[in-house]
């Protein structure tokens, strides 16, 4: 939870100590007993009926794969849900807005609204939602590399009762991790039980033969790997079953699996095979396959058609960049206008209360007395907090443009590089074998830094995972030419500092080091953390050629700067030229 939320909650919970008072003595002197049981009864009923009107239309837009809309009124219902309560109901409603999270790139974001609902899953008897939660979990770890914790979840949704069919699902999304981490072996022998005899979705048979056909060909995959000689005859019947149907998603495997095994024996059928897949990642929009295949067409092909698969290479890499910019602003204004909802919703019921109060006020003198004591106190308390608020909601702000800055700047340095291998694929003969292998050298790194474009631009860990995730940040920034090394990082008590200052502190490391590895030619840089009297001190040094302070601009320097004394840090520099470069930050608890 945010500063911001825990202030803002605060203020919210001593206007509800006020109004609760005055209920409870309205309710004592002035309300019939009776009369008020039945009214809160109709209130509530009428107030289940329109929540579940709400959840409705987001299924159908979920259905719809209307996803921006979805998301808005499971956002807009979450809050009126009491967890202590209606704990399924609220356990379903962030369980699909993660849903929706994960499916345009948010993992992070997915992961920590699936987190919420841990507390409240031991409540609930049917086990759908837990199988739900731990399996989404267990693939939001997957799309972020973390294979062991996605084992993790996974295997404890595959304890929990289910159908066959269901526990199917789950050892499937198993084999998929043991598969990415190159343990053909144990996924292997997972996808042979499965397949020994087909599994029937009584609901829907026709999932049935999809699955089935789905697990024939990750099995054949496997093979392929281990070099067993079944392989193709896995592909060549998964392929048969798949074409009787319309799953174009399946299809598209069918052919990269094909398109892989006749990659070194037979090239130009492996060429048909992976433009089949290519173009049924077309037909379904599939972005991500879209860009795996297009990787492969290249490899395979030559004179016009491979300058023709490289441009789309590169448009597609640019289009998919400004859609997952364009999915997250969308769904940042979603939540910035639910929050406003949610503020005007408070403001009435407290009009509401006061307009209540004052009816009673006639009764006793006493009671008025009370009432007024209470309502003042109340006022004092939420300004005091509104005080508060509003210095805390200025440092984020800052925070908030300096996060969105770094996010420009990581696609703008993306678009760069595309444009140079747009420019190299135009000005030089791709047919020699140096400059087309310098070509896929280009691509393959655009495309690693578009799988993790979501991950660049996620918000930063600040739970007890931050040391890991700080310690993670720094070792991207290790090559065979740079050394980067770390001292004390783990000796601090990470969970007793403010989430901003942290967030702080990774980006002031963060840009030190991306200027390292851009301007400096150090070959050596350290990063050492200490406490010293309640302060964390962090000196950063390097061997690079250092700069002149008195002849070189402030520019740079100065952003780091901005950020340190926002949080009422110090900061100190040191460089010259050819003599490397130094900072020493002091930050309080």
């Amino acid at each position: 939870m945010s500063k911001k939320s825990f202030f803002i909650n605060h203020s919210i919970k001593s206007l509800y100590i006020g109004l609760i008072l005055i209920s409870f003595i309205g309710a004592v002197f002035f309300i019939n007993p009776n009369e008020k049981t039945v009214e809160k009864k109709s209130k509530k009923k009428y107030q289940a009926i329109e929540l579940d009107k709400l959840i409705e239309k987001a299924d159908k837009y979920y259905d719809e794969e209307k996803l921006d809309s979805s998301y808005y009124f499971y956002n807009k219902v979450l809050p009126m849900y009491d967890p202590e309560i209606d704990y399924t109901k609220y356990v379903y409603t962030l369980s699909s807005m993660a849903e929706i999270q994960t499916l345009i790139g948010n993992f992070i974001e997915s992961e920590e609204l699936l987190t919420k609902t841990l507390p409240y899953l031991s409540k609930i008897k049917e086990p759908i939602y837990a199988r739900n939660v731990y399996s989404n979990m267990g693939m939001n770890y997957y799309n972020t590399y973390d294979f062991e914790n996605s084992l993790f979840y996974h295997t404890k949704a595959l304890k929990l009762p289910g159908t066959p069919y269901k526990k199917a699902i789950v050892l499937n999304d198993i084999a998929r991790v043991y598969m990415e981490q190159n343990r053909y072996d144990i996924a292997a022998e997972i996808l042979e039980m499965l397949t020994a005899r087909k599994i029937v979705y009584k609901r829907e048979p026709l999932l049935s033969d999809y699955f089935y056909a789905s697990l024939q060909n990750s099995l054949g995959v496997c093979y392929f790997n281990l070099k067993k000689p079944k392989a193709l005859d896995l592909y060549l019947k998964s392929l048969a079953t798949t074409l009787q149907g319309t799953n174009k998603f399946i299809l598209l495997n069918n052919y990269k699996s094909l398109s892989d095994y006749y990659m070194e024996n037979n090239p130009e059928l492996a060429l048909q095979y992976a433009k089949k897949s290519y173009e049924t990642a077309r037909e379904v929009n599939a972005n991500s396959a879209k860009m795996e295949l297009l990787a492969y067409l290249i490899k395979l092909s030559k004179g016009s058609e491979l300058k023709k698969y490289t441009i789309d290479y590169i448009k597609l890499t640019d289009s998919v960049i400004n859609s997952r910019k364009s999915a997250r602003n969308q769904f940042t204004n979603i939540k910035y206008y639910s929050k406003i909802n949610k503020d005007e919703n408070l403001h009435l019921k407290a009009e509401k209360a006061e307009n209540e109060l004052k009816l009673q006020q006639h009764k006793t003198s006493n009671i008025i007395s009370g009432v007024i004591i209470t309502f003042i106190l109340t006022l004092c308390i939420i300004l005091s907090f509104y005080l508060s608020i509003k210095g805390r909601k200025q440092k984020n702000n800052a925070i908030q443009e300096s996060e969105t800055r770094i996010s420009n700047k990581l696609r703008n340095e993306l678009l760069n590089e595309v444009q140079n291998v747009l420019t190299y694929a135009k000005n030089n003969d791709l047919e020699t074998a140096d400059n087309k292998n310098e070509l896929l050298e280009s691509l393959e790194k655009i495309y690693s830094q578009t799988r993790n474009i979501s991950k660049e631009n996620s918000d930063i860990i600040t739970d007890k995972r931050y040391s890991l995730t700080l310690k993670n940040m720094i070792s991207t920034f290790k090559t065979t030419d740079t050394n980067v090394f770390t001292n004390g990082l783990t000796d601090i008590n990470w969970i007793k500092i403010d989430k901003n200052k942290k967030i702080i502190i990774y980006r002031v490391i963060q840009e030190l080091l991306v200027n390292m590895k851009k301007h400096s030619s150090a070959t050596l840089a350290g990063v050492n953390f200490k406490v010293i009297k309640k302060n964390i001190i962090i000196n950063y040094t390097d061997n690079g050629k250092g700069v002149n302070m008195n002849q070189v601009s402030k520019s740079g320097l100065q952003i780091i700067e901005n950020r340190i004394l926002n949080v009422k840090g110090e900061i100190q520099f040191e460089s010259n030229p050819d003599n490397g470069f130094k900072i020493s930050i002091k930050i309080p608890f």
